[in-house]
């Protein structure tokens, strides 16, 4: 099995890999998981600040409801802007490609820091929603692009590992929120707005270094039919000749998808050629969130505080939630070309479940077992970043093809930002309603989507599209003569058989 940290080791995966990896992720998915944390720190400083500014303007004192109602918007408002940008990103990587819509994504980025950072001096609560919405969008764009940028550039023996990296920059993103938000650095009364406005830094990284960068050599040679910059692409990120095996899996998907133009989201909904590939990715995605692992990050500061922890040092175990998250994804990093998506998704899954279990006993019976409920808070989140935090991104650059790939990704970031939004506007109610139960529901999502990868996903680890594309027909087509599934399999069999010469 190879992993992330092979890449640097390998002739055949350079330095060129790793530094794009880098260069696109510190100002993509790390952008997600930095603008998720670090919005705790401030609360208490931005809720003063907007009663401050009603008082001002109009001389209006807000009950406390009102001020947690206008933080609510504040802190929601992020996932419906990542919303939008999932359905934008779609229509954006077919345009500009997927390099350039990343370069272009730093728009949002950059115009949301600048209102956050003048919003204090404006005295308007309103500049940070709309900081929140621009930064939300950004989110999305990136949370969907960079995944498939990764996938389409790594060699497929890496494809897992290269594709996981994003969660891997997700995870260090909620620990560098984390961090940054501590009293000492960012997260106090006189700071709070640098604290929002500080990820232009990464986002200005990203502009410096990623345009030195090749496009996804799939996109060049499918999308704009570019066969002299897709072989440079390759031999750049290859560091070497590229071998006729790669070229074939690309020429054989140039093949299938010849004259057919990219597909619109909806238009997947009514493909019985993709049913159980758009059914899986619409699981997946929504269970990256209806698990509740954003949901025991909110938890924990409360199950910190019943074991005796004093309000000062919590802000340091909450640090190590976020860094639990990001050794969790590391160590997955590093087996999932060995024990493959499937193995990684089912037992994350799993491990949720049973952790959810002993959750809710210890909440139960938080009188005598607070620390058992501090150890689930964390084991939790590893079984999180084991296999769903990473594995669900690589899922659509691996089952869909060239056509079909950028309305998937619009469909999954769709799911994960709207069951992001509806978990945290509910979650706070679950747990009025439920008290110590209020883990059951994640604990059911998680059972029941371990069990519909263990009987319906098929394991993409090293295979070709074409033959991921054979395993889901067998669902896709059940019910059809064998007429009709030997016709098929030779179409693919004519479809491999002479590449490497028509190129």
């Amino acid at each position: 099995g190879r992993a992330l940290s092979d890449l640097i080791m390998t002739r055949s995966s350079p330095l060129t890999l790793v530094l794009m990896v880098a260069s696109a992720a510190i100002g993509g998915t790390l952008q997600y998981g930095y603008n998720l944390a670090i919005m705790n720190a401030p609360t208490a400083f931005i809720q003063a600040f907007i009663n401050e500014t009603f008082l001002e303007r109009w001389d209006i004192q807000l009950e406390g409801y009102q001020v947690t109602l206008v933080w609510t918007i504040i802190v929601s408002i992020f996932s419906l802007g990542g919303f939008a940008g999932a359905l934008i990103a779609g229509p954006m990587t077919i345009s500009f490609g997927r390099k350039k819509c990343l370069l272009l994504n730093n728009v949002f980025l950059m115009s949301g820091s600048l209102f956050a950072l003048t919003s204090r001096a404006a005295k308007s609560f309103e500049m940070i929603i709309i900081s929140r919405v621009l930064i939300g969008i950004n989110a999305g764009i990136s949370m969907n692009v960079q995944p498939m940028y990764f996938g389409e550039c790594a060699p497929k023996h890496l494809r897992g590992a290269i594709s996981l990296s994003s969660a891997v920059f997700t995870a260090f993103g909620v620990v560098l929120g984390q961090v940054v938000g501590l009293r000492e650095i960012l997260g106090s009364e006189s700071c709070w707005q640098y604290l929002l406005a500080c990820n232009a830094i990464p986002g200005f990284i990203q502009l410096l270094t990623l345009p030195w960068f090749p496009e996804s050599p799939r996109y060049l040679l499918i999308d704009r039919g570019d066969k002299e910059a897709c072989m440079d692409a390759l031999r750049r990120l290859r560091g070497c000749e590229v071998q006729s095996s790669e070229l074939d899996e690309i020429l054989q998907e140039q093949a299938e998808t010849r004259g057919v133009r990219p597909s619109r989201p909806w238009e997947l909904f009514t493909d019985r050629s993709v049913r159980w590939q758009l059914i899986s990715v619409i699981i997946i995605s929504s269970a990256m969130q209806l698990c509740g692992n954003d949901s025991i990050y909110f938890y924990s500061s409360y199950v910190f505080k019943e074991a005796g922890i004093s309000d000062d040092q919590i802000q340091y175990f909450t640090i190590g939630t976020g860094t639990c998250e990001f050794t969790a994804c590391i160590m997955c990093n590093l087996l999932v070309e060995r024990k493959g998506r499937r193995f990684m998704l089912t037992g994350g899954f799993l491990l949720m479940t049973i952790w959810a279990v002993v959750f809710t006993v210890a909440l139960h019976y938080v009188s005598w077992m607070p620390y058992l409920s501090v150890a689930c808070v964390f084991t939790y989140i590893l079984s999180f970043g084991m296999g769903p935090a990473g594995v669900t991104g690589v899922l659509p650059t691996e089952i869909f093809n060239q056509a079909t790939r950028p309305a998937a990704y619009m469909i999954a970031g769709s799911m994960m930002w709207l069951n992001l939004f509806i978990v945290g506007m509910i979650f706070p109610f679950l747990v009025v309603s439920l008290l110590e139960y209020c883990f059951v529901p994640f604990g059911a999502v998680c059972l029941s989507s371990a069990l519909y990868i263990g009987l319906f996903l098929p394991e993409t680890k090293g295979k070709s599209l074409s033959a991921i594309t054979r395993e889901f027909n067998k669902l896709n087509f059940k019910g059809q003569d064998k007429l009709s599934e030997s016709q098929t399999e030779t179409q693919y069999q004519l479809g491999e058989v002479g590449l490497s010469t028509a190129f």
